[in-house]
């Protein structure tokens, strides 16, 4: 670090972004295994099957990517601490797979708004809504998307280990890496994103008055859980708006701030935290699988039981 002040400001914001990341880890973590005790034990109803599937997805590489996010935020406070090195071949490949990450975060959001679209617009093509296709769709994805960022990234020398923050990753002052990687894992798939569920909005709103009493029901359902996950768009757009921002401060002024990529980490592990809760409230089949979990299962009482046995067997004795 540059100063005495420097380091501390930047002890503090990899403390503060450890604390976001260990939350919506722990909270990632919870709502991933109800998913799957949901899914094993519990009969789900094929058209609640794909949403669950889908929110499992996203869930689980939230989980995944808030460990990363853990990892490197305990190597810069180690390294501010004692001064630690952590350069290494590992290192490497753990910016690598970082940026993986939050794309095929963005990509399992993009898979969410596409089935929508399919389900609301195109419901006739059921071949668009089978579940098998969406539990292997992100395993496609992410061998496209490792494909295109290595193919960009390693003749670039992307991703180098960065003395001053003590992790690896692409560095601010590399353009051409930081700005390839912003157009593949942020800007393409959030304007992909917008545009899908745009679109739903202005289909529901110009079916809206030739449509019979129980679809227009069903529409202004869909039309409500499609602005609730505005909500998680909007987070989304902000998890990367900080970082955009001061690449484009230093493409203009090129003068990079030694704090640059502890600022930019800050509010993705902020806006992880809310994906993390936001998401619970937005989508209902999720919301009442939550919710069902603290709800009583109804068993007949054995006393009951036994007491109407004991009377009708009196009553046939009277008789």
């Amino acid at each position: 670090m540059n100063s005495g002040q420097t380091k501390i400001n930047g002890f503090i914001l990899s403390l503060v972004s450890l604390g976001c990341n260990t939350f919506a880890c722990l909270i990632s973590c919870i709502v991933f295994l109800i998913i799957l005790y949901h899914l094993y034990y519990n009969h789900v109803k094929r058209k609640d099957k794909i949403t669950i599937v889908l929110c499992g997805h996203i869930y689980l590489e939230s989980l995944i990517y808030s460990s990363m996010l853990i990892s490197i935020s305990v190597r810069s406070i180690l390294g501010d601490l004692y001064n630690q090195s952590f350069d290494s071949s590992w290192c490497i490949f753990s910016g690598y797979l970082a940026m993986i990450l939050l794309g095929m975060l963005y990509f399992n959001f993009l898979n969410q708004a596409f089935y929508r679209l399919i389900r609301i617009a195109y419901f006739q093509n059921k071949r668009l809504q089978s579940v098998k296709l969406y539990v292997i769709l992100p395993f496609i994805e992410i061998i496209i998307l490792t494909c295109i960022l290595l193919c960009i990234l390693i003749p670039l020398n992307g991703v180098t280990y960065l003395p001053n923050d003590h992790f690896c990753y692409p560095s601010f002052t590399n353009i051409p890496s930081i700005l390839s990687v912003a157009v593949v894992v942020y800007i393409g798939p959030f304007c992909c994103i917008s545009f899908i569920y745009i679109h739903i909005t202005r289909f529901i709103n110009r079916q809206g008055n030739i449509q019979t009493l129980i679809v227009k029901q069903r529409q202004s359902r869909d039309l409500l859980i499609t602005r609730r996950i505005l909500t998680i768009v909007s987070l989304l757009l902000i998890l990367g708006i900080p970082a955009m921002t001061l690449i484009f401060m230093f493409i203009i002024t090129g003068e990079a701030n030694p704090l640059i990529l502890r600022i930019a980490f800050l509010p993705v592990s902020a806006s992880q935290t809310g994906l993390s809760v936001a998401l619970l409230f937005c989508i209902p089949q999720l919301k009442n699988i939550v919710l069902n979990l603290r709800k009583p299962r109804t068993l007949m009482p054995t006393n009951q039981t036994m007491l109407g046995t004991v009377q009708v067997k009196t009553i046939v004795g009277t008789q």
